[in-house]
Parts: structure tokens; C-alpha cells; sequence
């Protein structure tokens, strides 16, 4: 398969029950390549409100997608990713839960984040030398989203606004839904998803993801933390 931007990911664990739910919820199962069949949820279309995340798949961003520097191949971003993956410890917090990130619902850690951090951060600088320069449709799309003054140095730097000091984990659950819509859907989520959520949540692996030609992202690999 041909992938035209690649990411690093944490892919949640493909047999925890949690997972299992909540790839359905969003209908794209990225380690397969598959879509999966919605869950039946009273009060709640939940292919309209997974429209937006679905393709990315069930996943929290350490390094955001780009496209591959010339001159880079990806057989060395799979060598820098084994040995990143190599020098990194497990990550482990205290559990998550559901939340609300402006307009969309979102999986978010409970507990100190400082390792978890240090982690995707470690995961943007040290991978930054495969991603290509973004482009000045790509700097400008992101830059009308009203970027704070450091939230665009880092787009400059390091092609997303969103990173180091700004970086936020989150498991994406829902585009941005009206106030109705999303006080519906957090209800049904937290009786049907938040049961199942783990305590603790651990983060073992990062996953190398590739975006394919129709814009759906499939996991390429995992790596396993070991350091």
C-alpha cells in the first residue's frame, strides 16, 4: 500500500474492551483497515458524530502527520522509530476519561502527565528530521484557526502548532457537535464507554501509522517501549 504522509500514534490496545467499543464508536479499526459497524446508541446517530475523527482511526497524536522529507526513505524512519521506541520507558497514569475539549469529546490521562509528555515530545523533535517543510497552503490553513504567538512559532519549527508546551493528549471521539448533540452524546458515552476505561492506562508501544490515498490512516507497526 502506498501511504503519502506518515504519523506517530499511541494505538491503544487492539483487545482491551475499551478499544474494542470504542473503535466501532468511530467505525474505522486502523490496525485491520477495516470499517467496523457502529454501535447502536439510543438518541444518538453515531456516524454523523464520528464523521470528522473517523478517519484517523481510534489513536492519541505524538507526532502529527507529514509527508517525507526528499532524501529520506522510509526504511530509515522505521529504523528511528524502533530506536526511539528503544530509549523510551513505558508510560503509565492513573486512567482516563471522558471529557470535553471545546465543541468535541475526547479521551483525556488522569494523573501526572510530565512522563507522558516528555514522551510525544521526544516523539516530534527526534523523528523532525523525516517530516517534510509544511507548505504555505498548510501554514496558512492552520494559522486561520487564530494561533497564539507561540502556538505559530512552533507550526514554523516544527509543522504543527500543537506540540511541546502546547501538546494536549487526547483520544478523539467526536467532530464538533452543537451544545444538544454534545451533551447527548457525552451521556451515552460515559454509560457505555466509561465503564470499560482503564485504571491504570499504560502506554507500551508507539505505533507508525501511514495515511493511504483516500485519507484513511492504517497502523504500519508497533514498537515497544523498553528503555
Amino acid at each position: 500500500m502506498t501511504f503519502t504522509r506518515y504519523a506517530i500514534y499511541f494505538a491503544p490496545p487492539a483487545k482491551a474492551d475499551w478499544t474494542v467499543f470504542a473503535t466501532s464508536w468511530l467505525g474505522w479499526d486502523m490496525e485491520s483497515g477495516t470499517q467496523v459497524a457502529h454501535p447502536p446508541v439510543d438518541g444518538v446517530d453515531v456516524a454523523a458524530v464520528t464523521k470528522v475523527p473517523r478517519k484517523y482511526g481510534l489513536h492519541a497524536t505524538m507526532k502529527p502527520p507529514f509527508r517525507l522529507r526528499d532524501g529520506q526513505s522510509f526504511e530509515a524512519l522505521q529504523q528511528a522509530c524502533e530506536t526511539l521506541a528503544t530509549d523510551q520507558a513505558p508510560v503509565t497514569l492513573d486512567g482516563l476519561e471522558i471529557a470535553r475539549l471545546g465543541r468535541f469529546l475526547a479521551l483525556r490521562p488522569v494523573g501526572d502527565t510530565a512522563a507522558l509528555n516528555a514522551l510525544a515530545a521526544a516523539c516530534v523533535t527526534e523523528l523532525d528530521r523525516f517530516r517534510a517543510p509544511a507548505s504555505e497552503g498548510e501554514l496558512a490553513r492552520r494559522r486561520a484557526t487564530n494561533l497564539t504567538p507561540e502556538q505559530d512559532a512552533h507550526l514554523i519549527r516544527w509543522g504543527y502548532p500543537y506540540v511541546l508546551d502546547a501538546f494536549r493528549f487526547h483520544i478523539t471521539l467526536s467532530g464538533k457537535l452543537d451544545k444538544p448533540s454534545l451533551a447527548a452524546t457525552e451521556t451515552a458515552l460515559q454509560a457505555h464507554l466509561g465503564p470499560l476505561l482503564p485504571k491504570p492506562f499504560q502506554i507500551n508501544d508507539l505505533a507508525l501509522m501511514g495515511e493511504a490515498e483516500d485519507g484513511r490512516f492504517h497502523l504500519i507497526h508497533r514498537y515497544a517501549l523498553s528503555s
